[in-house]
């Protein structure tokens, strides 16, 4: 069974209580939050107040994916808001091995995101230190875009390394997920299913979700 981590960014925020009882209801492995700071990416979302609030609306992991600049000054705010998994930039971060020991020393777990343009070699010294790579199959920013194809080369690559390092990480893929994405995706190696629009679009987001996870 495909493990899949609804995007939060996709939801209606005029009700998110509604949305996260749809996500407690719904066969959802874990809660994907994107949180923007218009620098690092070009969009602002949310930040930790939000998230602080969610952590009482659900005992579903809370996988906290940082777009931001230097997210390392962020670790223990991050561990305060209920976060379970904190997803940090390979591209963010100058220092990536202090980083993810710091969330690790944290109690979370700790996974490092690639965007498109990143190839997977860049995580040959830190990837037996990771619970979760992240790979992004659309460029970070915005929802609602068209997954990139070469994503499924890098999905397979990634697996590969995992395999020849004895690597415990899992892999997760986010952008342009649906049906017909997700079961590529999957083939290809990757864990856990990011979706967003595909989810929160949906007549019936539960069945959304109960269907990425049969994949």
């Amino acid at each position: 069974m495909t493990q899949v981590s609804p995007s939060l960014l996709s939801a209606n925020f005029s009700c998110l209580d509604r949305e996260m009882e749809m996500l407690n209801a719904s066969e959802a492995s874990m809660i994907h939050l994107d949180v923007m700071d218009g620098v690092f990416v070009p969009n602002i979302s949310f930040g930790f107040p939000v998230i602080n609030s969610l952590k009482n609306l659900t005992d579903k992991p809370l996988d906290v994916h940082l777009m931001i600049t230097d997210p390392g000054r962020y670790v223990t705010q991050v561990r305060d808001c209920g976060a379970s998994i904190m997803n940090v930039h390979q591209e963010a971060c100058l220092h990536l091995h202090r980083v993810v020991q710091h969330i690790k020393d944290c109690g979370m777990k700790a996974a490092v995101t690639l965007n498109p343009a990143t190839p997977v070699s860049s995580l040959v010294d830190i990837i037996s230190d990771l619970d979760m790579v992240l790979l992004m199959s659309v460029n970070p920013g915005f929802g609602g875009q068209k997954f990139i194809e070469h994503s499924l080369t890098k999905l397979r690559e990634l697996k590969t390394l995992i395999a020849a390092t004895g690597s415990h990480a899992l892999i997760e893929i986010d952008g342009g997920i649906n049906l017909e994405t997700g079961r590529k995706a999957v083939e290809a190696g990757a864990d856990i299913l990011v979706a967003g629009n595909y989810v929160f679009a949906n007549p019936s987001p539960k069945d959304a979700i109960a269907a990425l996870a049969a994949l």
